[in-house]
């Protein structure tokens, strides 16, 4: 089995879901604590939140093992996102929470981490390479999607409750002002509360791949996991919640591949 689901697309967009994962590899597994083996800091159900995208024929490429296992939204040589403030690393051995979710003795070391690089992320980043250079080549540009999801509050990242919809386009640099413009509007026509560049302004991914100039377009969209879920219950999609989500996010990529086109 792969260390990650893929779908080709012929469309332009291509959507990476790098924290959708829930597995912990059969070898890794007795190195975790009780709290690392529920893998609470999943990105939730957002595959199946964003179960329209076949039908935009869009790539698709999603994690299976967990982030505690290696974080793919992380850069590769342990550089920070946000200097200053706490953040889960490479690979993670604290949950959000600031708990720690590795046996004692069991956090992995250096010679570790490299196997983890070799192993799990490269091969992630080499196919969603490869998607994004398909998509150029065949229509000229790329609008990359990094698809997430979070807890909508949580203390040890952020303070209150998160808006519903978090864009993060690297404070400008990984998208077009007419791409985020539109996304935005787009997502101004539903009842979910919005914010550009806030808490998130996008992770290793977005700002990595997203090179307009070279015709990739990326944008983040973190996602308060009680928009579309029941979160004293990770495990419950919650249907009904989720359709008036699912109906704004097809109009926010919809409206975005148009702006990209210019």
């Amino acid at each position: 089995m792969s260390d990650f689901r893929y779908r080709a697309g012929a469309s332009p967009l291509v959507v990476s879901m790098p924290h959708v994962g829930t597995e912990l590899p059969a070898e890794l597994t007795a190195r975790y604590n009780a709290l690392g083996q529920t893998v609470c800091d999943t990105d939730w159900h957002i595959d199946r939140l964003y179960d329209f995208l076949p039908a935009m024929d869009a790539s698709v490429i999603a994690a299976r093992w967990s982030r505690w296992v290696i974080d793919l939204n992380r850069d590769p040589e342990g550089a920070a996102l946000y200097p200053g403030s706490f953040e889960t690393g490479l690979c993670p051995t604290q949950s959000f929470a600031k708990a720690p979710i590795y046996a004692d003795g069991h956090a992995p070391d250096d010679a570790e981490v490299a196997r983890r690089l070799d192993a799990y992320w490269r091969p992630y980043h080499a196919q969603l390479r490869a998607a994004l250079d398909a998509a150029v080549a065949r229509h000229g540009f790329a609008l990359l999607l990094d698809a997430h999801s979070i807890t909508s509050e949580c203390p040890g990242l952020f303070d209150g409750r998160l808006p519903d919809v978090n864009f993060g386009t690297n404070s400008g640099a990984s998208c077009s002002p007419e791409v985020i413009d539109a996304a935005s509007a787009a997502m101004a026509h539903h009842p979910f509360t919005q914010v550009v560049n806030g808490r998130f302004k996008g992770g290793w991914i977005t700002r990595h791949y997203g090179r307009p100039d070279d015709g990739v377009q990326a944008l983040q969209i973190e996602l308060a996991q009680d928009a579309y879920m029941d979160e004293a219950n990770p495990r419950a999609f919650n249907p009904a919640r989720a359709q008036p989500l699912r109906e704004a996010l097809k109009d926010v990529l919809a409206a975005a591949l148009d702006a990209a086109r210019g």
